[in-house]
């Protein structure tokens, strides 16, 4: 049986760490993986489920990219979308009518929602759900799950890493997955001082495996932070769309004010939205009809994260291709499509260390 070999991607390496700090970072990291003089390193070309790495090696990715891409790579709806927009303009002083169509639709299919906001990554979305929940509740901690991801923020990561300091993480509450008395503790125990709750809708830290939550959890965490007037945000960047086009809010039974999605929702273009109830709306919009330059009212969030419009084009269509047919079985849709009234919604292996 022949086996693959990686010899180009070893020199491609060895390049890259002469100019790149560890050569390969963060998650696309092959290091904590397997032997890494067994991996492909650096790819050529993808189409569908499979990539090429610059050895010529085939591989089915299940890893889908690390997660966005729902309809496989260079699906030809979502590039001829983002194409035909290209054409007409991409960054642009001002933002298309694709912005507002995208925040429509978006609006129409989350369960519960009144409003979108638009960024780049997750990790700015995330960053940006805090700030809200702040604002609108005037308290200042956040309680996150042991383990949980949401970004590379300071305040995402765990002490120990490089960079992060105590005070990074002095307004932040930890509690452990599923478990609810633990979470009414904390609760108690910082009573008043707490703005919001951000998770993932199940469980899937890294390097373990996944873990559904318990029966009633998320219903016992909604009343709770309900009663405390605590903001419920879901990080839905990694689950968005694969359990209900509706939000795997819907798929477990409870209702959150906030839900962050990323590069799913445009199988693999960078951008992300956060989509909220209208009660917190107030303070992510302008006080004024024109607002306030480079800021949204109460919260600012601007500059270089607002995406492009090439980007909400793609989007757009990657929400249909979802909406309308599994891929491979023409017409078959996935999901039922709710539509809601808008109107009443206010070289050697040992030289291989990767970080």
């Amino acid at each position: 049986m022949k086996t693959y070999t990686y010899k180009k991607s070893v020199a491609l390496f060895d390049r890259a760490v002469q100019v790149i700090p560890c050569g390969i970072y963060g998650h696309l990291s092959p290091a904590p993986l397997v032997p890494v003089e067994h991996y492909p390193f650096y790819m050529a070309r993808a189409k569908g489920a499979r990539f090429w790495d610059v050895d010529g090696n085939e591989f089915i990715d299940y890893l889908c990219a690390y997660g966005p891409m729902v309809l496989g790579y260079n699906d030809p709806r979502v590039d001829a979308a983002a194409k035909a927009q290209l054409e007409k303009g991409n960054c642009v002083t001002a933002p298309g009518t694709a912005m507002v169509e995208l925040a429509e639709a978006l609006v129409d299919l989350v369960d519960g929602m009144s409003w979108a906001f638009f960024a780049k990554n997750g990790g700015d979305i995330t960053s940006y759900s805090l700030m809200v929940a702040r604002a609108a509740t005037g308290r200042k901690k956040i309680i996150l799950v042991r383990g949980g991801y949401h970004g590379v923020a300071p305040w995402a990561q765990p002490m120990g890493h490089a960079g992060i300091m105590q005070e990074d993480k002095d307004l932040y509450l930890y509690v452990d997955w599923n478990d609810f008395e633990g979470f009414q503790k904390v609760v108690k125990e910082n009573r008043g001082q707490i703005a919001g709750f951000i998770s993932t809708p199940y469980h899937h830290p890294t390097f373990q495996d996944s873990v559904m939550p318990a029966e009633g959890y998320w219903k016992s965490i909604e009343t709770l932070c309900r009663k405390e007037g605590i903001v419920i945000i879901v990080d839905d960047v990694r689950c968005g769309f694969r359990l209900d086009l509706a939000g795997s809010h819907k798929y477990f039974g409870f209702n959150p004010d906030l839900v962050c999605y990323c590069k799913a929702i445009a199988n693999g273009y960078p951008i992300a939205a956060v989509v909220g109830k209208k009660e917190v709306l107030q303070v992510s919009r302008p006080d004024t009809k024109l607002g306030s330059i480079g800021g949204f009212g109460g919260v600012i969030f601007g500059g270089t994260v607002i995406p492009s419009l090439r980007s909400w084009a793609q989007r757009r269509c990657a929400m249909r291709a979802q909406r309308f047919s599994t891929p491979g079985v023409t017409g078959t849709p996935r999901f039922p499509w709710r539509r809601r009234s808008r109107v009443s919604r206010s070289s050697s292996a040992s030289t291989l260390r990767p970080c």
